[in-house]
């Protein structure tokens, strides 16, 4: 039977990862393997069978009978023990179960098992069907894991961006079980060099007892060899053995031959051994929901810095507004959604949903009042004695009073819709973060009160300059004054209701699910699935109700009812609602109240020095491979210059990219459309899922198509948040490929703000995986090979924990041992129990992390070696940095990966192994540097809270790393001249 048969097709997903959907058809009957195929298949039952007749030298399956290169062999002809116990699963290629899509160590997580699934395990596990069963359970494997109702990442222009990922039917990922009962997601190649005690020698090595599972005491792992000696757990050398032997003939030396004996038995004792299993930290991970809180309020706390200049005081006050609304659309909308149908299993973190949404809610409620107590008696007055005034209608004089009534009724009253409710005008539909103000009326005719809302406009400014105080360009010390715009509706209610009596109004605000549910597997047309999901987005259920503080209770009972709310999800707080209009300050300017103007300069491997003239990129990457830094080095004379001069190239034959995010005036779309309309081949990888820019991706996608660029709308189940380039240029020895891998998006806004890195490089290695990589976005090819990437969702997952534990094996052959990682987030169980025994087996880890960390770092037995710090500053640090030590050989990745479940399952992501020595030294440096105690950041504490640490022991400030990369960019523009 071939694959092509009628019944056999390619999923969207398996063609990604390498695997054949069987659909099996009602009508044909049980198919047995093919005469061709008998011999192969004979073959592997015969090494099934000799595997069962060596069990007491091989207590599970080997890899190699396992391999997708033959036919799979079903648990029924597997070795009793391999099917008895956990540890002997057989074991993929990549180094993950081939029948469980969850990492490994993990429980499968409590849902309800439809009829389709119970149909599609019963089929994966017939035993007489051989030659399918790798195969449907590889596809199940996928399908699993891949949801396409995937939350929010790099949300444009914000300070939080990737830290909402999925909750696979509306939860995280359940807590894994005991991790001691299954091997490390490694590849086959490197078990046991990575989970053995140490082999010092080739004649210790063959005699070595069974290997014991990192986090577990006296388990065997899969493929070694029985335990040998008294006990399971003990490990004595075959001389020892000897020695004792020896004694019991020759009874002087007894005594002497035992004391050795001990001795060397000692001497190979695991450290490991001596601690507390891993799986007995029950709290070892940290809520990925209060552990986002924790982040939040570290950028509450930079809007606490009186060292910050005040306008950016106000802007930090604005992104922990925002921030919050995405977590409280995406995240805590989840929690809700989840607890409404019933299903609230218990976290990796121990909590169940209702739980963790009591945690949610108290926390917030406390870090929101903090916010507004922040801002009324500390920015504002600081704001007013610099003359920038939020003012209230009675701070104001006659003549601006009579100037903004003026301004109301020519510019905001034909703009608004007094909504009245009533039996013939239902409670209107108020749609999520608008402002609105609750408006209570009495006929004077009748005596009777009535409710009505009137929606603030979102197409004019919230915040108005009050006449006569704007600011003078001329004269910016002189400041300026604003009034919130619900101020000014507030006092000219009399025109939108004559006649009736205006007995009291009040500003709310509501927060809806903002959740997309595309069923992707059924969805005929991606473009047209997500357009329609969109309409329906606006009548998500409402999740959060921001009310002020002066509130009557009428009013507030009135509108929790109506918009079915609970009273634990009404927050009241002080006008005026909503701090992200503090943008609206921030863009003023006043340079005093701001950070100073910082300008990017051009890489150092793209120029000599600073010029007018745009570099040439093609004639700098032939002569080397460049490292860019954004946004110290600048976006625009390096990838920017890179696709407008690759469109302007005539040699130039073709551009392949992947877009997530991207503005619709962006400089790289215009260029992709002038290469298409020059008969240059354009592919655009486009990511219409990224969270809240979906409408802006789909109108310039369609806008690329128009132009002839061939649009890829990603990957059913998955999202294309790779950032790859890959320009094909002809030349007088051949065509060459000029690539560009990076860890922040293709965005010119973003990138004067975000932290990045990039690689430009013509490495034939590199160019033949990014090749490779495009034509698994756009094609087929399930056998693909990379040389320098690391490639999620098929193996990224079980390179990095690969590295981790070699330096586990590198740390007890006396090697050289270290792990350094920045990131975004961290809350992946397999990766953080990995970097776990890394640190109980004595290597240091450092971790530097934006954003979520579920990982506890200076737990005595846990994680004393591990240290995680935080560092926020006026850029978001956005870069993705991974490095080991290597046995005194740093590998090195930099890439768009961060370690949640969401990067590593449910997304194509790529990171690139750094080759250059001294590019390693800078990004190992770096890295280093960031977690050092001479930088400004904060420090995760063994009991989960964030301790910040500006000061050094002396009381001198301590080094902000972003002042000092700046600071190092400048030098290098006065060093060209």
């Amino acid at each position: 039977m071939t694959n092509d048969a009628p019944h056999s097709a390619p999923t969207p997903l398996s063609r990604f990862l390498g695997g054949w959907m069987r659909h099996a058809s009602p009508q044909e009957p049980e198919q047995v393997v093919d005469d061709a195929e008998a011999p192969e298949a004979v073959e592997t039952v015969e090494t099934v069978e000799a595997a069962e007749a060596t069990e007491a030298a091989e207590s599970a399956v080997s890899p190699e009978a396992a391999s997708t290169d033959g036919p799979a062999v079903s648990a029924e002809v597997a070795s009793p023990d391999a099917q008895g116990e956990p540890d002997a699963a057989p074991t993929a290629p990549g180094g993950s179960s081939t029948g469980d899509e969850t990492p490994v160590g993990q429980e499968v997580p409590e849902r309800p098992q439809t009829p389709e699934e119970a149909s599609d395990l019963a089929d994966s596990t017939n035993p007489d069907d051989l030659e399918g069963a790798g195969e449907t359970v590889e596809e199940e494997h996928v399908i699993e894991v891949a949801d396409p109702r995937d939350f929010a990442d790099d949300s444009g222009p914000q300070y939080e961006d990737e830290d909402f990922d999925d909750i696979v039917d509306g939860e995280a990922a359940p807590a894994p079980g005991p991790i001691g009962t299954a091997t490390p997601a490694i590849a086959p190649s490197s078990i046991t060099s990575a989970s053995s005690h140490s082999a010092p020698s080739a004649a210790e090595a063959q005699t070595a007892p069974a290997a014991v599972v990192p986090g577990g005491r006296g388990l065997s792992a899969p493929a070694s060899a029985p335990s040998a000696g008294p006990s399971a757990g003990s490990a004595i050398a075959p001389s020892a053995s000897s020695s004792l032997s020896a004694a019991d003939t020759a009874g002087a030396d007894s005594a002497d031959a035992a004391a050795s004996a001990a001795s060397a038995d000692a001497a190979q004792v695991d450290p490991e051994d001596l601690l507390p299993p891993l799986e007995s930290f029950k709290d070892r991970f940290i809520d990925r929901e209060l552990t986002w809180l924790d982040f939040n309020e570290r950028v509450l706390e930079q809007a606490e810095d009186h060292t910050l200049p005040l306008l950016e005081r106000a802007w930090f006050l604005s992104i922990f507004s925002s921030n919050l609304d995405e977590f409280y659309m995406v995240r805590v909308a989840g929690l809700m959604r989840r607890i409404k149908a019933g299903i609230t299993p218990v976290r990796a973190s121990g909590l169940d949903a209702h739980q963790v949404l009591a945690q949610v809610t108290s926390r917030t409620k406390e870090l929101t009042a903090r916010q507004a107590a922040l801002f009324q008696e500390d920015i504002r007055p600081a704001l007013a004695e610099r003359n920038v005034k939020i003012l209230g209608w009675d701070e104001l004089n006659s003549d601006q009073q009579e100037r903004l009534t003026r301004y109301f009724r020519h510019q905001i009253y034909p703009v608004l819709t007094p909504l009245a409710v009533d039996p013939s005008h239902p409670f209107p539909y108020i749609s999520g973060l608008s402002l609105n103000l609750a408006v209570i009326l009495r006929n004077p005719r009748s005596g009777k009160e009535h409710f009505a809302r009137i929606k603030v406009p979102d197409s004019l400014p919230r915040l108005i300059q009050v006449p006569g105080r704007e600011l003078d360009a001329a004269d910016k010390a002189a400041g300026c004054a604003v009034i919130p715009i619900e101020i000014v509706i507030g006092q000219h209610l009399d025109h939108l209701f004559p006649g009736m009596d205006i007995l009291e109004h009040h500003l709310f605000r509501v927060t809806r699910n903002e959740d997309l549910e595309v069923e992707e597997d059924d969805a005929e047309n991606l473009l047209k699935a997500m357009e329609k999901e969109l309409e329906r987005r606006r009548f998500g259920d409402c999740v959060r109700l921001e009310v002020e503080d002066t509130i009557s209770s009428f009013t507030r009972r009135y509108l929790v009812r109506a918009l079915g709310l609970k009273g634990d999800d009404v927050f009241e707080l002080p006008a005026p609602l909503d701090l992200t209009c503090l943008n609206q300050l921030h863009d003023l300017d006043i340079p005093d109240l701001k950070y100073p103007r910082f300008v990017p300069v051009t890489a150092a491997g793209l120029a000599a020095y600073e010029s007018s003239s745009a570099p040439d990129v093609f004639a700098a990457m032939r002569e080397h491979d460049v490292l860019l830094h954004h946004p110290y080095d600048s976006f625009s004379t390096s990838v920017q210059e890179f696709v407008a001069q690759a469109a302007a190239d005539p040699k130039v034959l073709a551009i392949k990219q992947t877009l997530y995010r991207t503005s619709g005036d962006s400089p790289i779309v215009d260029a992709l459309i002038e290469a298409a309309e020059a008969g240059k081949q354009v592919v655009a990888i486009v990511e219409i899922k990224a969270r809240f820019d979906e409408e802006a991706n789909i109108s310039w996608a369609r806008k690329l198509e128009r132009a002839g660029v061939h649009v890829v709308y990603g990957m059913v189940g998955l999202k294309t948040h790779c950032k790859l380039l890959l320009v094909v240029r002809q030349e007088s020895d051949g065509l060459r490929r000029y690539c560009h891998v990076g860890t922040g998006n293709y965005h010119p806004k973003t990138a004067r703000g975000y932290e990045d890195l990039g690689l430009l490089t013509c490495d034939r290695d590199v160019a033949q995986d990014l090749t490779t990589l495009f034509n698994q976005l756009s094609g087929y090819a399930p056998r693909a090979r990379f040389r320098r990437l690391l490639v999620a969702p098929r193996g990224l997952r079980d390179g990095l924990v690969e590295h981790i534990e070699q330096e586990i094996a590198n740390r007890k052959a006396g090697l050289p041992a270290w792990i350094r990682i920045k990131v975004n987030s961290i809350v992946d169980e397999t990766v953080i129990d990995a970097l776990y025994r890394a640190s109980r087996a004595g290597v240091p880890v450092d971790i530097v992390v934006r954003g979520i960390c579920g990982l506890r770092a200076g737990v005595e037995g846990l994680s004393e070696n591990i240290r995680v710090r935080s560092i926020l500053g006026r850029f978001l640090e956005h870069s993705r940095i991974y490095a080991f030590a290597g046995g005194g050989q740093t590998e090195l990745f930099i890439g768009s990966a961060d370690l949640m479940h969401r990067n590593l399952d449910r997304r194509v992501e790529a990171l690139v192994r750094i080759t250059d020595p001294a590019m390693v030294e800078d990004l190992e440096w770096l890295v280093t540097h960031c977690a050092s105690d001479d930088v400004a950041s904060w420090h995760l504490q063994p009991d989960g809270s964030w301790e910040r640490h500006l000061l050094d022991a002396e009381g001198n400030r301590l080094e902000d790393i972003q002042d000092s990369l700046m600071a190092r960019a400048r030098s290098r523009v006065k060093g060209r001249h």
